[in-house]
C-alpha cells in the first residue's frame, strides 16, 4: 500500500490526544471482530487511527484473501 505523502502521522495530529470518535470506535469494533481481537478502552484519535491501519492490513475483506 502506498502512503499519501500529504497525510500526517497520527502522532503529529493536534487533536490526536482527544478521545477516538464514534466513527473510529464503530469501525474498530468491526475490524477487531473480524480479526478476533479486542479494542482497548480509552484510545485516543491517534491510537485508534494506528490500530485501524494495523487491523485493515489483516482484514480478509479488505485484503481480498
Amino acid at each position: 500500500m502506498t502512503e499519501n505523502p500529504a497525510q500526517k502521522d497520527p502522532a503529529e495530529w493536534t487533536t490526536g490526544d482527544e478521545p477516538m470518535t464514534a466513527a473510529q470506535e464503530s469501525y474498530l469494533s468491526t475490524l477487531a471482530r473480524e480479526a478476533g481481537e479486542d479494542v482497548p478502552a480509552g484510545l485516543t484519535k491517534a491510537q485508534a487511527s494506528e490500530l485501524i491501519d494495523k487491523l485493515q492490513g489483516r482484514s480478509d475483506r479488505l485484503t481480498g484473501s
